[in-house]
């Protein structure tokens, strides 16, 4: 089977073809950070315009590096949420026109499915497992069982991680998307040197918070006073912080992996499997934690490449792919929306 995937919830649009054979036969991501980062973040309207300018050639880019016509598709799939929505619907009024015109399936896909299943695009992670979604937007402990089946473990009470990493990143004057600059500057630092908040680290449950650690770095940026910092004092934040955030989500972690074996007693130990996805696992510092947090615990560590982490169509088409697989595909009428969570009943 192949599937054309359409991705447009925040600021990139994308077109991708994958193949039921794990083949991705085109990945084409056009991305606005240009657009956005004068302002320093996303501006919902701007993301719009440019993804409704944008998306027919990106599609026609996607289908001409595949050498397909839309005959040779078995479906198309599109982001139905959660998202900014002037993007969501540009992506699945596009992708209800192609499945109209050539009488193809509809499946529209939730964004976050789309992470949390490219482990199976790229990689082995077979049914049931633990997966730790962390991005801008999201910051989230599932447990999951197919598509379609998660149960929620545990969520951000306030800020997700991606964005502290990104408030973060402006305290210390660095440029926006802050996730990245953030892990470069922290290679010249000493995570050691500031001493930052683990919020909820030792506590009972799963969920996670971190404006705490994203106040504790302004009251430390002030209290050094310097205008502008110093190169040294930037990089030894960044990995002081980056360490904090690492910290704290491996807490949380390690007590999911506990429920997740409660819950799922009868699995053979060598097929658990601890997936990370989202923008913020392409942090090479994160994924090293989780590795070593995966070891200690008995679990195969799995996460897509660090291009696959961040929003991407070729995630949209796979998890499209598996529940086309299911016979789970959606009517022309499906309503886009903002929100979506993965586990309805959370």
């Amino acid at each position: 089977m192949i599937v054309l995937g359409i991705e447009s919830s925040c600021d990139e649009t994308a077109a991708a073809i994958v193949r039921d054979d794990r083949a991705i036969l085109s990945n084409v991501v056009l991305s606005q950070i240009d657009d956005h980062r004068p302002y320093g973040g996303v501006v919902p309207e701007i993301a719009a315009r440019s993804h409704l300018s944008h998306i027919d050639g990106v599609v026609k880019q996607a289908m001409a590096e595949a050498r397909l016509s839309f005959n040779d598709l078995d479906a198309v799939a599109a982001t139905g949420g959660p998202g900014l929505i002037g993007g969501v619907l540009v992506g699945m009024m596009t992708a209800k026109a192609i499945a109209l015109v050539h009488d193809l399936p509809l499946i529209a896909v939730n964004h976050l499915e789309g992470h949390a299943l490219t482990a199976r695009l790229t990689g082995d992670a077979p049914f049931p497992y633990l997966l730790l979604l962390v991005s801008g937007g999201h910051c989230q402990l599932l447990d999951v069982v197919g598509p379609g089946q998660y149960t929620l473990f545990g969520t951000t009470v306030d800020d997700a991680v991606g964005e502290a990493f990104d408030k973060t990143a402006k305290l210390l004057g660095l440029p926006y998307p802050g996730g990245p600059a953030i892990e470069a500057a922290a290679v010249d630092g000493d995570p050691k040197r500031f001493k930052l908040p683990r919020p909820m680290t030792g506590r009972p449950g799963c969920d996670f918070s971190f404006s705490g650690l994203k106040t504790a770095v302004a009251r430390l940026v002030e209290r050094l006073g310097e205008a502008p910092l110093s190169h040294q004092d930037i990089s030894d934040i960044a990995a002081s912080f980056q360490d904090a955030a690492a910290g704290a989500l491996v807490d949380r972690t390690r007590n999911a992996i506990q429920r997740h074996v409660e819950i799922h007693a009868g699995i053979d130990g060598a097929k658990r499997t601890l997936v990370t996805a989202g923008g913020v696992a392409s942090n090479q510092y994160l994924r090293s934690a989780l590795t070593a947090l995966a070891v200690e615990e008995g679990f195969h560590f799995a996460a897509p490449p660090p291009a696959l982490c961040t929003d991407n169509a070729a995630m949209i088409a796979w998890a499209g792919l598996e529940r086309l697989r299911l016979g789970l595909t959606d009517h022309l009428d499906f309503a886009p929306r903002p929100r979506w969570p993965l586990d309805s009943t959370a």
